[in-house]
């Protein structure tokens, strides 16, 4: 994910750029969740909170990163989509959205945004032999930033559908930067049949089973340095998603968009309060 430097210490998003590589950073901690290892002891730090509040919150943080990969193979493969925009660029752990989507097309077109150096520096090390697959520095917040970006419009036709990935990332967005708006300009922009694969921190509601524990971990967030992480009821999380049509099952806990196979053990609290669902625009 990627921040405006106004907005800088607000929305501490995926790809937000930080002066001080050392320094606390959202897809750093995600990496150190996930078992990765581009990370340093200050996002471990910030994991171990997460994991002190809630032990099962690394698979809520896998849940994130399965659900975009199945999603991707479906876009991919069902779907028929060859054109895919992918927000919140991260530290790669296990396959990543253009392996899964090639493997059915080679000739699919992924292009990442981010903006944070680092992330910047490994995926284009690692992009650097692969012609369809691209990482751009591009402010997504306004997404007119995106959609008028000359290096975004080299490689994605607006004209065509597009497959758009905003998993995990405008949960970091703050209300007054009007995330719903965010989305609201980028399906408005976009060619019939494109799709939306998105992904929000839930609000269960006062007086709900999961209400104290969607607290602490919101506390978590914000009271560290990343000072993001805002969990929205389900009313204002369908609202980002205006127009669309829902791939069944609708919005439901991650982990129940689509498994890829039976379920063997139970799904931990944590893991029902991190929604998302697939929509394609008429």
């Amino acid at each position: 994910m990627s921040g405006d430097t106004a907005v800088r210490g607000r929305v501490m998003t995926h790809g937000e750029r930080s002066t001080d590589d050392s320094g606390t950073h959202i897809a750093r901690v995600y990496n150190a969740l996930l078992g990765g290892k581009d990370n340093y002891e200050s996002d471990r730090a910030i994991a171990d909170e997460f994991t002190a509040v809630a032990p099962e919150f690394t698979a809520l943080a896998w849940d994130n990163r399965q659900f975009l990969m199945r999603a991707s193979r479906f876009l991919a493969g069902e779907a028929g989509i060859s054109q895919f925009l992918d927000f919140g660029a991260c530290l790669p752990v296990g396959d990543s959205t253009h392996e899964v989507v090639q493997r059915l097309n080679r000739n699919a077109s992924v292009v990442y945004i981010g903006m944070d150096p680092l992330v910047l520096a490994h995926g284009r090390a690692l992009l650097a032999d692969n012609d369809m697959t691209h990482i751009v520095d591009v402010n997504w917040l306004a997404p007119q930033n995106v959609l008028n970006d000359a290096a975004v419009c080299k490689y994605i036709d607006f004209e065509q559908p597009v497959a758009f990935c905003h998993v995990g990332t405008l949960m970091h967005v703050p209300d007054e930067y009007d995330p719903w708006d965010i989305m609201r300009e980028l399906i408005d922009a976009s060619a019939p049949g494109s799709y939306f694969a998105f992904a929000h921190l839930l609000d269960p509601g006062p007086g709900h089973e999961l209400a104290e524990l969607a607290a602490r971990v919101q506390d978590v967030y914000l009271n560290s340095p990343m000072a993001s992480g805002w969990f929205r009821p389900i009313d204002r999380i369908t609202e980002m998603l205006p127009g669309l049509d829902l791939v069944e099952p609708g919005v439901v806990p991650l982990a129940d968009w689509w498994p890829d196979g039976p379920r063997l053990k139970p799904v931990a609290p944590v893991q029902r309060l991190l929604v998302g669902a697939v929509g394609r625009k008429p």
